[in-house]
């Protein structure tokens, strides 16, 4: 995306994923590098929609050169957040998954307005929970620049996701308790010890009896992606 990488680095990436068989998604941003992304923008429509399609187009060319097709788009950092709950930057979002490729699915903050908009637009969507990250008590992501906003002990965690996928409900950060449908979790790849964190969500939700699988199947993976 717009926020970070590079096309010899994603090039990389993409090999390895069409190799092990793991979907590709578009990591989509505004064009903010040394915000990394995170820092929310007022942008014109049309200006939003060119972005993003432009950075999809990217990768979905990348790709093509290792024999493999994107499957999903998820907006990163600040673009997801006010997707989320913008009408107006949300529709930019999605008319430009449709100009590109309406077969794409948008990955959203589960319970976030922009789930039923993509949906009444046409788009297939992944509602998705945040295993690293707290919530307030309407149901949204604690900003970064608050105390607590971002979790670190994997056993916290993956208790807060037994909850999650058992009951459908998570503790906000004042102690009430919310209602979260999601299809997803997410662990954010730079947090400390994200790799100990996937492993012991996993190990406790499948000690609870929980399948755990990708939410989408890789599209188009060569046998021969070099």
């Amino acid at each position: 995306g717009f926020h970070a990488g590079d096309p010899a680095g994603i090039l990389r990436t993409l090999k390895v994923a069409a190799q092990r068989g793991v979907a590709i998604g578009a990591h989509v941003s505004y064009p903010d590098r040394v915000g990394f992304g995170r820092r929310d923008m007022d942008i014109a429509s049309a200006d939003l929609i060119a972005d993003v399609v432009y950075q999809i187009g990217a990768l979905q060319g990348l790709a093509t050169t290792v024999g493999a097709t994107v499957s999903y788009v998820k907006p990163h950092g600040a673009l997801y957040n006010r997707i989320a709950v913008d009408p107006v930057q949300g529709a930019a979002v999605i008319e430009a998954i449709q100009s590109i490729d309406p077969s794409l699915v948008l990955v959203g903050l589960a319970n976030a307005p922009i789930i039923a908009q993509a949906r009444a637009a046409g788009l297939k969507t992944i509602a998705e929970a945040y295993a690293d990250r707290a919530y307030t008590k309407e149901g949204r992501l604690v900003s970064r620049r608050e105390p607590g906003a971002v979790l670190h002990e994997p056993s916290r965690i993956a208790e807060r996701m037994v909850q999650l996928v058992l009951h459908g409900t998570l503790e906000a950060i004042d102690g009430s308790a919310i209602r979260v449908e999601a299809q997803s979790i997410c662990v954010h790849g730079d947090s400390p010890g994200a790799v100990a964190i996937a492993r012991e969500v996993r190990r406790r939700l499948e000690a609870e009896g929980v399948s755990v699988s990708p939410f989408i199947r890789p599209r188009g993976v060569s046998r021969s992606a070099r």
